[in-house]
C-alpha cells in the first residue's frame, strides 16, 4: 500500500483519504469498512402507523356494513359456516398480523420494498372492498370476484414478502387460510342465496 498526498492506496488499488487527524488511520466510513449502509429501519412509529391503517380498514368495513350480523344470520349458510360472533375476534388478530408482517419487511428490507408494499396495499384495498360488497350491497357474486382478486394479490404479497423476510410471509399464512375459507363460504352463500 502506498501513500499519495493526503491519501493512500490499499492492496486492492482503492484510493482512500487519510484520517484528518494525521494519525495514519484512514477516514473510511462504516460503508467502506462494513459494506453498504443499512437501509432505513422501520421503528415503533412505523408499526403504529401500519396498525392504524389496518384497523382503519377494519373500522371502515364495519361502518359500511353496520348490520352485518343480522344479514349473516338471515342467509342460507352451509353447515360448516362459523357462527357470526367468531368473525370479530379472528379479524382483530388477523389485522394485527397483516400490519406486523409489513413492518417486518420494512424493518429489514432486502432491497426495494416497492413491489412488496404495493401488493400489500392492493390486497388491503380489496379486503376493504369485500365487506360493503357482501353485506351492504348484497352483491355476493361481485364479492366473490373481489375475494378471488384478494387471494391473488395476497399470493403476490406472500411471494414478495418471502424475498425480504420469510417470517413476514409466514405471518400472513393464517390470513391467507382465512381468506381462502371465506372465499369458499362466499361462493356457497352466493349459490344458495340467489
Amino acid at each position: 500500500m502506498g501513500r499519495v498526498g493526503g491519501s493512500r492506496q490499499t492492496a486492492r488499488g482503492v484510493r482512500v483519504m487519510a484520517h484528518p487527524t494525521g494519525d495514519g488511520q484512514d477516514s473510511r466510513g462504516s460503508r467502506e469498512r462494513h459494506g453498504p449502509r443499512a437501509p432505513h429501519r422501520a421503528g415503533a412509529w412505523s408499526l403504529l402507523g401500519l396498525l392504524a391503517v389496518c384497523y382503519a380498514v377494519a373500522g371502515l368495513g364495519a361502518w359500511a356494513s353496520a348490520d352485518a350480523g343480522s344479514v349473516y344470520a338471515s342467509l342460507v349458510r352451509p353447515g360448516w359456516a362459523p357462527p357470526g360472533w367468531l368473525f370479530g375476534p379472528v379479524w382483530t388478530v388477523l389485522y394485527a398480523s397483516i400490519a406486523v408482517a409489513a413492518w417486518l419487511v420494512l424493518r429489514r428490507p432486502a432491497g426495494s420494498t416497492r413491489t412488496a408494499m404495493t401488493w400489500w396495499s392492493v390486497q388491503l384495498a380489496l379486503n376493504l372492498a369485500w365487506t360493503p360488497l357482501f353485506f351492504a350491497a348484497g352483491q355476493y357474486g361481485l364479492a366473490f370476484l373481489d375475494i378471488c382478486l384478494l387471494l391473488t394479490a395476497l399470493a403476490l404479497t406472500l411471494t414478495s414478502f418471502t424475498r425480504h423476510r420469510k417470517s413476514a410471509a409466514l405471518m400472513l399464512l393464517p390470513y391467507a387460510a382465512w381468506v381462502a375459507f371465506a372465499a369458499a363460504l362466499n361462493l356457497s352463500i352466493w349459490l344458495s342465496n340467489t
